[in-house]
């Protein structure tokens, strides 16, 4: 009577895979829709106001402050080393994204009430250092980036959360040294959060 083996090791392996792959989705796709929201946001008017002589002037996110912009592609590039750590690196790297996250959804909510672009600008078309926009407002684009910074921030808490469960680099980036030059760059990993979240909506897994 010979001894058989139970196939629950193996179902459970199977299952904590796709759990993995189905997290590093969701950390892919919160990436990838923060960083729209907040790339999307910097570049529109946050700030407007009138001048003299029926005159308008107006501010985009990015004058206000760079800093949005700048963490968010911070974030983008943590996304993309995640498949290039394990273990403690990873974690390193969540606790990263999470942090430039947040400095982003700050940086954005503080330039959403922010007139001191909008008055420089005021004195730039005025060549008046004293000059400053009469009637400020500010539109809802800095709110916008403030959401997508949250959504950055979820994505870094996620990979300190279940990083460790994602998997590895796989065997195709770490080319042995009989393999071709031409089989090294077809193995080519997809460069940004994107790109592997659509390759992961495919049914394949860009860590084999």
């Amino acid at each position: 009577m010979s001894a058989t083996t139970s196939p629950e090791p193996v179902v459970s392996a199977a299952a904590e895979r796709r759990g993995g792959r189905r997290s590093l989705g969701l950390m892919l796709l919160l990436t990838a829709v923060g960083a729209v929201l907040v790339l999307t946001a910097v570049g529109r008017t946050w700030a407007e106001g009138h001048l003299p002589a029926k005159m308008e002037v107006s501010v985009t996110g990015s004058a206000i402050s760079g800093l949005p912009g700048g963490l968010t592609l911070a974030v983008m590039a943590a996304a993309v080393a995640v498949f290039a750590v394990r273990g403690l690196g990873r974690i390193v790297v969540g606790v990263l994204a999470a942090l430039a996250g947040a400095g982003v959804a700050l940086a954005a909510a503080l330039g959403a009430s922010d007139t001191s672009a909008l008055d420089a600008e005021a004195a730039r078309k005025l060549a008046l250092v004293s000059a400053q926009a009469e009637l400020p407002s500010h539109t809802a684009w800095p709110w916008v980036a403030v959401a997508g910074g949250v959504l950055l921030a979820l994505a870094g808490l996620l990979t300190v959360r279940s990083g460790r469960d994602w998997p590895a680099m796989g065997a195709r980036y770490e080319a042995p040294a009989g393999r071709s030059q031409a089989g090294r760059k077809q193995a080519k990993p997809a460069g940004t959060p994107a790109e592997l979240w659509q390759a992961l909506d495919r049914g394949e897994d860009p860590t084999d």
